[in-house]
């Protein structure tokens, strides 16, 4: 793995994010998650002002107006971008509307992976306001109003409970009981109740499912099964998701992606069964998606992008590549024994 060159790649998006990326500046921390998180794995953080990092992503919270405002049914989390604003009751000031799920699950990342300590956030207010978003099936929207529902945020919502140290945010035995819904007659999760398997989705729910609680760590590894989830038809899914070619499909009879290393294979070190994966196989198909300029592609021989980089780097982590961090695999990020999974 050429190292150094991955490292000057996610330092020129540090500095200057191309102008592709503009039709996502909504996702302004998203992407920033990917810089941080992935100069991390690289054990490079020291590349980057993490002070100024810091003071950026606190930039980004959303705060009630008074505490009249704070009941106002708003999540008061993070939003993704400072460009879209609406005009408040007075129609004279600009405001946003309400915090993101998925935003402030990018947010708590950065903030963790530069040293902030978490709790000097208003968490309380954090997980009062998020619990509103918890819907009466147990599935989170990501925003307070007019969004859609499915596994992804009630991932994002584990994750932030859990880096707030604080369940008080969501019911979990509704979020267990709606991730069971969403598990299909093959063993993997589509991201809502009755659709396809898709690696994505189905990282999402074990993972969620691992932060919660309500699985073990290495299940398969020490012989055990679960109550919550069909463990044996999942692991046959997962495993039947390495093509032929070495890589990951999230989804039958897809190309392999190389995102799907790490959803994929995320899933099977969760479970105890990252020895099944083709480990030599993997790193091929991975190294042809490696770009010449730095980062990495979707697919063999294309430009690298931010988005499938960074996956790229956190699958070459759990092949336990030299020189990489390793990851808190239900988390996403780098370098946080401390935090107990």
């Amino acid at each position: 793995m050429e190292k150094e060159r991955h490292v000057r790649f996610l330092e020129m998006m540090y500095e200057s994010i191309p102008s592709d990326y503009e039709g996502q500046e909504i996702n302004h921390l998203t992407l920033a998650y990917f810089v941080v998180s992935g100069l991390n794995i690289l054990n490079a953080l020291d590349r980057i002002d993490k002070e100024q990092v810091l003071s950026w992503v606190l930039s980004f919270q959303v705060h009630p107006i008074n505490d009249i405002d704070s009941d106002s049914g708003k999540f008061y989390g993070f939003y993704g971008s400072r460009s879209i604003q609406f005009l408040s009751e007075d129609s004279t000031k600009l405001t946003h509307s309400g915090g993101h799920l998925a935003s402030t699950y990018c947010a708590l990342a950065v903030l963790k992976t530069v040293g902030y300590n978490l709790l000097d956030l208003d968490t309380e207010l954090i997980l009062r306001s998020m619990k509103n978003l918890q819907q009466h099936d147990g599935s989170f929207m990501p925003i307070h109003s007019g969004a859609e529902k499915d596994l992804r945020f009630v991932y994002c919502a584990a994750a932030i409970c859990f880096m707030l140290n604080s369940w008080s945010g969501m019911d979990r035995e509704k979020a267990m009981e709606y991730i069971q819904s969403c598990q299909s007659y093959d063993g993997g999760f589509g991201l809502v109740p009755g659709s396809e398997s898709h690696g994505g989705g189905t990282y999402c729910a074990i993972a969620a499912l691992r932060l919660m609680g309500f699985l073990e760590d290495d299940l398969l590894s020490r012989r055990k099964t679960s109550p919550v989830i069909k463990v044996s038809l999942l692991l046959e899914w997962c495993l039947q998701r390495q093509a032929t070619d070495g890589g990951f499909q999230g989804r039958a009879n897809k190309a392999s992606d190389t995102c799907y290393a790490f959803w994929v294979g995320g899933v099977l070190r969760i479970l105890g069964a990252h020895n099944l994966i083709d480990r030599k196989a993997l790193l091929g198909f991975l190294l042809t998606c490696q770009s010449k300029y730095g980062g990495f592609s979707k697919f063999p021989k294309q430009l690298p992008d931010l988005y499938h980089s960074y996956y790229g780097f956190s699958a070459l982590s759990l092949l336990e590549e030299p020189g990489l961090k390793p990851l808190c695999v239900s988390l996403g990020i780098a370098d946080i024994a401390s935090i107990g999974i």
